[in-house]
């Protein structure tokens, strides 16, 4: 076995659920504390000292000989650890594990780096558990406020600040992280392809050129509980109605601007089988090409959903929970990867409709993106998947990445 190979077998039941075979590691859950010890495991083996950051997110530094101080102009490579609702086994921690692996590899070759080289496994990527995405690495950005995410709940009514405390944390110490320029040079994040564009082109890895702007709103339908039997439909105000008819109208507006739109979670009031609904929450996750696209999708599906409201006196409250400009990564990052990866020949440059904590961090530091070939296509589900061979692809083309960069070589 390669050391990807025995990596990646040492956490793949990690989170894992017995009946759905997908995912569910959320932050702060006892599946993410598990995948932290590993990191923590992992980084010890290879000499990493490993530090957690005021927002949870964990870095294993390598530093070179003789090296005095604190890191600085490091090259830090990694993703994250958490999933989706019964999410793949790939999405985050594929990344996480070939940063490891990399390290093996160019230790292996005999390569001795000037710079520092960090792994970086960032805190609640998914947004899973409390509606809000890349939560560690806006925290760090400054991007998200920190009272903002304290206040964040989950399902349970449980809040950030709550989750981090029972987890021994002080989620009062959260918030900007000041040295972040000072210390990272570039942040190279390698991903799983969440799409199938690799595969059209039969290629195994790609670098990234975009992210697309991106976002959640989330939508509630306000209407009246009754009885399901008792009551005549001409004198229901019936929410569901409303949002069954947006659901359709979404699609109908994203086809048309050559976007995507999905309401995928729902909360339902009283949520009972023998009751009219009260209440409908709904989010939705749109995406565009570009920001100007992106706002109009918006306002016209929110508008379609006003108009399925009028006929029966339903309410409705529209809600920007996080929004992601494009993200247009620089050329010159870019351009490196591509010729320290120009062995495998021609290295196609795509964008990305999902987000990352690299697009989040472009914003302070330089950042780069590689993919690995996802030949299904399939992603943020149980059915995602990677061949082996391609994944160990994947590392070799991080530790190669990772020698350049460190060495110059």
């Amino acid at each position: 076995m390669t050391a990807f190979d025995t990596l990646w077998a040492s956490i793949l039941d990690v989170g894992k659920h017995p009946t759905t075979g997908g995912y569910r590691r959320f932050a702060w859950s006892d599946a993410d504390f598990t995948l932290r010890e590993w990191f923590r495991g992992c980084a010890a083996e290879r000499g990493m000292d490993v530090e957690e950051d005021r927002n949870g997110n964990l870095w294993a530094w390598w530093l070179p000989v003789g090296w005095e101080g604190d890191p600085t102009d490091a090259f830090v490579t990694g993703s994250h650890l958490d999933s989706v609702p019964d999410g793949g086994a790939f999405d985050g921690p594929l990344g996480v594990v070939s940063a490891f692996a990399a390290v093996d590899l160019v230790r292996e070759r005999g390569i001795v780096p000037t710079v520092p080289i960090a792994i970086t496994a960032f805190s609640d990527e998914e947004g899973a558990r409390f509606g809000v995405a890349c939560v560690g690495s806006q925290l760090t950005t400054g991007a998200l406020a920190p009272q903002r995410a304290l206040g964040l709940r989950d399902r349970d009514g449980i809040t950030l600040a709550e989750a981090m405390t029972r987890a021994g944390r002080v989620p009062e110490h959260i918030g900007t992280d000041p040295t972040l320029v000072d210390r990272v040079g570039v942040y190279v994040e390698l991903h799983v392809e969440q799409g199938r564009a690799l595969d059209l082109v039969d290629a195994p890895v790609a670098v990234a050129s975009s992210i697309w702007p991106h976002g959640r709103w989330q939508f509630t339908f306000t209407g009246e509980a009754n009885h399901a039997g008792a009551t005549r439909l001409v004198d229901r105000r019936d929410p569901m109605l409303a949002y069954a008819s947006s659901v359709h109208s979404a699609r109908s507006c994203a086809a048309a601007a050559g976007a995507v739109a999905t309401f995928g979670k729902l909360e339902v009031l009283p949520n009972g089988a023998n009751a009219i609904p009260s209440e409908i929450k709904a989010w939705l996750d749109a995406r565009a090409a570009d920001e100007e696209t992106l706002t109009t999708l918006v306002a016209e599906i929110e508008a379609e959903a006003r108009k399925h409201c009028l006929p029966d006196e339903i309410g409705l409250d529209v809600f920007a929970e996080s929004i992601t400009p494009i993200v247009e990564f620089p050329a010159g990052p870019r351009e490196r990867l591509r010729r320290a990866l120009s062995h495998l020949g021609d290295i196609p440059v795509l964008p990305t409709q999902a987000g990352h904590d690299a697009g989040i961090l472009s914003e302070k530091v330089p950042t780069a993106m590689l993919f690995v070939r996802n030949p299904t296509g399939v992603s943020h589900s149980p059915h995602e998947f990677a061949e082996a061979d391609d994944c160990n692809i994947g590392a070799q083309a991080l530790a190669d990445i990772m020698a350049d960069w460190t060495t110059g070589s």
